[in-house]
């Protein structure tokens, strides 16, 4: 999948890209199947709120064949290598779930001062793209995106470790005041089965879901093979040391799994 100029020019002006309904409903049933088998393990990578509930399932392309081909899906890394204009690895790869009632908040941040401060990442050559894997609605915690807020470059961030599980480089309100009285704030939303993609120094955050309604997101964040990370601090399964390209597909993977769960 390749972006068109149109595509190109808007994610270079405001920052992000939404792609709406890229992946099949069967396709999104066979990831989420596999997400809801994730979840009920217990293991390291996967963090969880104070309550017990799953909020983030790192590198579960590692164990998962569903994620694993994900991972390496055209779909999400075409885009990707078109706008780095080189080979991608894969950095990190995780599905955030933001649970019905109690789903936690996400504080207002950038991704690359995190990657930069605790693994090493040279550049911000590296970006976010996610798929939904339930409807992504105003009001079930969707992600709010400053649009043009990575025209600012690598902001100034505090280390978080009040958050409900997960530590953050976070930026305070003035900074983010400042930039949403100039840019505004937009929630990209839409039916399960789309992708959004977002610049590596986008400000971006989500507020708690009280809703009935579950939002889980699987992000892929991928970085040009020029910007491998350096000095990791966090553990594999959060910054991969493996820089190998990523070895594409053109979908048929997932489709063999969606004939897989149907014959099941």
């Amino acid at each position: 999948m390749r972006l068109d100029e149109q595509q190109l020019a808007q994610f270079d002006e405001l920052g992000y890209l939404f792609l709406p309904e890229c992946f099949p409903r069967e396709q999104v049933e066979a990831i989420r199947q596999a997400s809801n088998e994730i979840f009920r393990e217990q293991r390291p990578e996967i963090w969880r709120e104070r309550d017990g509930t799953p909020r983030t399932a790192f590198a579960c392309q590692q164990y998962s064949e569903v994620c694993a081909d994900l991972a390496s899906d055209a779909r999400l890394v075409d885009p990707v290598e078109q706008l780095f204009g080189e080979d991608v690895y894969l950095h990190q790869f995780k599905i955030n779930a933001k649970a019905a009632f109690t789903g936690e908040v996400w504080q207002w941040h950038q991704d690359f001062p995190t990657w930069h401060k605790d693994d090493g990442m040279p550049e911000p050559r590296a970006m976010n793209i996610a798929v939904f894997l339930d409807d992504v609605m105003p009001i079930n915690g969707p992600l709010m995106i400053v649009p043009r807020s990575h025209k600012s470059g690598a902001l100034e961030s505090s280390h978080d470790l009040q958050t409900t599980s997960y530590p953050l480089w976070t930026l305070d309100n003035r900074t983010v005041t400042d930039l949403v009285e100039k840019n505004g704030i937009v929630t990209p939303t839409g039916k399960a089965g789309g992708v959004l993609m977002f610049h590596a120094n986008i400000v971006h955050g989500s507020a708690g879901n009280i809703t009935p309604y579950p939002r889980r997101i699987v992000y892929l964040t991928l970085s040009a093979l020029s910007n491998a990370i350096v000095a990791p601090t966090r553990p594999d399964f959060i910054a991969h040391r493996d820089f190998t390209p990523v070895q594409k597909h053109d979908g048929s993977r997932l489709e063999r799994q969606v004939a897989d769960h149907a014959a099941a």
